[in-house]
């Protein structure tokens, strides 16, 4: 183990989420799905605003314009700076009762593709779609927890994991077209004593994943070709998430979660639910603005 990260908020999230930097605002954002919340940190002053919805909310990302484009249960929505709903892009094809949508960011050309979970944990309902001008396409199927989604500097590599299942995948990518397709086995985790397993991801310049282990407490660091290069502890139990952010694009921020967590696990891990950071070597990617028009 390196060195780790360490609380910059304790936001007493439930399920905190999908981090996300806005260069043009200097600020953080972040999810707390099971609250129904999304999150304005901005680091130079350590204020929070919170904007509250109406439904859960699994992912955001941030539009050209202003506003978000996020993942709810109900499908995916385009919502104003203030979290207000401003039409219905999708809608959520699976069974709403057992399904919403989770983890997801804007592709390079401005799509946005995200997936959902299967809250049965164990019907396979799941699925990876992209969404753009075209309407919802669907990229994978059979999922139990959609995650990880993320881009290599081309553009030309997906990464996503099945979290329930510990598997993180590739897919070839095509940006102009937006259709994945080859996946493959990236790397396989988990095992008798180790049931850490692969949550939200990042990319970093040198193309290199860094993905959370949920219920594993830390995050790691992965070649292209998928090699492990390091790990770093973070003082909690399940972080959920990690994104690049700062002016240089060098704070990696990692979520949290403290929902569903034992009392002796919360009572051992009292920062469970807060946002970190730690300082990296090599920068990490933008992540790019969603357009209705891509």
């Amino acid at each position: 183990m390196e060195a780790g990260f360490n609380l910059v908020l304790d936001a007493k999230t439930s399920l905190g989420e999908c981090p996300v930097w806005s260069v043009a605002e200097q600020v953080l954002y972040f999810v707390d799905i099971k609250s129904r919340r999304i999150h304005r940190f901005d680091p130079a002053t350590n204020d929070l605003t919170t904007l509250e919805l109406s439904e859960e909310v699994g992912c955001i990302g941030l539009v050209a314009g202003g506003g978000f484009v996020a993942g709810l249960r109900s499908g995916i929505w385009l919502l104003d700076a203030d979290g207000r709903p401003v039409r219905k892009l999708a809608d959520n094809p699976e069974d709403q009762t057992i399904s919403r949508f989770n983890d997801g960011m804007v592709d390079p050309m401005g799509r946005f593709v995200a997936g959902t979970v299967d809250e049965s944990r164990e019907k396979g309902i799941a699925g990876l779609y992209r969404y753009d001008r075209n309407g919802l396409a669907q990229l994978a199927d059979d999922l139990l927890t959609s995650n990880g989604v993320a881009f290599s500097p081309d553009g030309r590599r997906l990464y996503h994991a099945d979290t329930l299942r510990y598997t993180l995948y590739t897919y070839d990518y095509a940006p102009e077209t937006g259709i994945a397709s080859n996946r493959q086995v990236f790397s396989r985790f988990g095992s008798d004593t180790d049931k850490g397993r692969p949550d939200g991801g990042a990319v970093d310049l040198e193309g290199c994943y860094w993905t959370a282990l949920f219920e594993g407490g830390r995050v790691q660091r992965y070649s292209p070709d998928g090699a492990l290069l390091a790990e770093y502890p973070v003082p909690v139990k399940c972080p959920t998430m990690v994104s690049f952010g700062g002016a240089d694009m060098r704070t990696l921020y990692c979520t949290s979660a403290s929902i569903g967590r034992s009392q002796a696990e919360l009572e051992a891990f009292p920062l469970s639910g807060g946002l970190f950071a730690m300082r990296t070597d090599v920068a990490g990617l933008q992540k790019p603005l969603f357009n209705p028009e891509a």
